[in-house]
Formats: C-alpha cells, structure tokens, sequence
C-alpha cells in the first residue's frame, strides 16, 4: 500500500513538472508569508506539510495541531538575504488528547533604506523602512483516530514608508494517518483570502489636469488608487514517513509537492537523522522543477534536551540561493 501510494505521488509530480504553465511570479502581495520559518523543516527541505511534532508545524499544516501531543512555544530568526530579518513566534496549547489552539506572529523589517528619486540619485537624506507582520489564531483536532483537520485565522498588513494595507487570510489542512507506522499524508492551503489595495499619504500627488493650457490650477491635490492584488495562495500535498532503526537511531523521510498560484509547480523533499532523540542531522533539496528556481540545497541540524517536565530544543539551517547567497534559520524551542 505504502510503495503504490509514493509511486502514485511520484508519477503524479513527474506530470506536473512536464506541464507547461504561465508563471506569476512578482504578481501577489503578502511575499514575507512564504518564508518558512522552522529551523528544522527548513533544513528538511521545507517539506513540512506531513510533519506534526512542534509547535511550528501548524504554519505548514494547521492540522497537525491535533496530532501535537503537548504545549510548546517556539521562536524563529531568520537572517534574510539584503540585510532584512524575519521573525516568527508560534505558541501551542494543548487543550484535550485530541485537540490544540496556537497563536503565531510574523514579523518582517527592511532596516532603513535611503530614499532616491530621479533629481537625487545618491539620496535625499530621508530614510525609509518595510515592515510586514501577520498576527494568526489556529485550531486543530483529530476528527478520528486517524485523521485530524485544522484552521487558521490570520490578520497580514505590509507597510512602505506611509503606506500600507491590511487584508485577512485563511489556512486549512488535513492530516492523515495511512499506517500504523508511521506513515502520514499531509495537504493544506495557505494564504486564502481577500484582496488588498495600498493607501497613505505617499500616494497623494500634486496634478495637473490639462498641461497644455496656462493659468489654469496646476497643483490640484489627487491620489493614485493602486490595483487589488490577492495573496500567495499555496496548496502542498505531502508524506511523511519514521523509519526507527533501534532505540537509538530514526531516520524521517518527508516530500511535498508544492502548486503556488504566482510560480511554477515544484517538489521539495529532505530527511532527518536522529541519535538517542538527542542530536539530528538534516538535509534536503527545495523547489525541484521549479521555472527558473533560485532556490536548492538544504543543511542543519538540532539538539534537544529533557530537563525535569521541559523539552528544550535549537535547530538551524542553511538554505541555499544561488544569486543572493545562503539564508540562516535559528529556532529554539519549549515543549511542556
């Protein structure tokens, strides 16, 4: 059953990548909520739609969140390419055997960038900054012994300089239990939602309605009204499979295969390590297939520790882009 399920999944892929598509890159807002944020799916490849074990699992599927055995906050840092820095904060409170609410912070900073304009090409003395931040609200919960589903809430709001816009977005996932060992299939989709138009003062303008004629008022106050634009909108189908060898040592095997609605269809794919449930090592390969990918090779690891009824846990990963240099994810973590 396994082998003709990842036989399946994978002729399926191969279909996917022969088709031929218009990408949309660069046509969507909300950018900042596709970087994912664990340090230890990151390093797997970001394959994470069929992974359950932290708190951050609910940011690839909300409905891990009813396979999550325990409460647990965790925080993320991640050094971006271009001097900008992503945070993100999950929290997950275990509420029954079968069910867990979570909360999540994204955080996105530019630092500040000096303004240019065509008459001031080395810089007016102005600076200015881009901040984005989503702030979501998630629940999940086992619907039978095998099979979980879950939901997120999120508010997301993008700031340029005086500018901005705010819209609100929907996940859904499901989780599913195919054998008693271990082996889970994953699917969810992030980012569903309404459109968002930017306003503030930096599109108010000066205009002049006819500037073939004189004496008329040349400075009239207008604003430019910008296009809607929708989210990134991401569907991810995955498995997820534990291969324990002895008490000792467990390999995790995991593969997604990702259908974006601004890019290209892709698979990532990546495996852990794991010694005494103490030290892991992880590695993987993101966005295979992908028209013009900047994106490949994945590297990092974890240390966990039990101290009393506390679990503390640092994961890091290096993610490769081959333009803009590696990008470092920090993740340390609680579980109680």
């Amino acid at each position: 059953m396994k082998n003709k399920l990842l036989s399946f999944m994978l002729s399926g892929l191969t279909v996917l990548q022969l088709s031929v598509a218009q990408s949309k890159t660069g046509t969507t807002i909300g950018q900042f909520l596709l970087i994912e944020p664990s340090g230890k799916i990151s390093a797997m490849g970001n394959a994470g739609v069929a992974i359950y074990d932290e708190a951050l699992s609910s940011y690839y599927n909300p409905a891990s969140l009813g396979y999550i055995a325990t409460s647990g906050v965790q925080f993320s840092h991640n050094a971006w390419y271009a001097d900008i820095t992503h945070d993100y904060f999950s929290a997950s409170l275990h509420v029954t055997d079968i069910s867990s609410f979570a909360i999540s912070i994204s955080s996105l900073n530019s630092g500040e960038i000096a303004v240019r304009t065509v008459e001031q090409p080395m810089g007016t003395g102005e600076q200015y900054t881009v901040s984005d931040y989503s702030i979501g609200i998630g629940y999940g919960q086992k619907i039978t012994d095998r099979f979980s589903a879950g939901i997120q809430v999120s508010y997301v709001q993008e700031t340029i300089w005086h500018s901005a816009l705010s819209v609100f977005s929907f996940n859904f996932g499901t989780l599913y239990k195919i054998s008693d060992d271990g082996l889970m299939l994953g699917a969810s989709i992030s980012n569903f939602g309404a459109r968002g138009r930017y306003n503030g003062r930096d599109l108010r303008i000066r205009y002049d309605f006819d500037a073939t004629r004189n004496g008329d008022n040349s400075s009239l106050p207008a604003e430019i009204i910008t296009d809607e634009f929708s989210l990134p909108i991401v569907f991810r189908v995955g498995l997820g499979y534990p291969v324990k060898i002895d008490e000792n040592n467990e390999f995790h095997f995991v593969v997604d295969a990702f259908h974006p609605s601004d890019n290209s269809e892709s698979v990532s794919f990546g495996g852990e390590y794991k010694f005494m449930n103490t030290l892991a090592l992880r590695a993987g390969y993101q966005h295979l297939y992908q028209t013009d990918s900047e994106l490949g090779l994945t590297l990092g690891g974890g240390i966990l520790w039990d101290i009393a009824n506390y679990v503390i846990h640092i994961d890091y990963s290096s993610n490769a882009h081959k333009r803009l240099g590696n990008t470092q994810r920090m993740t340390l973590g609680m579980e109680f």
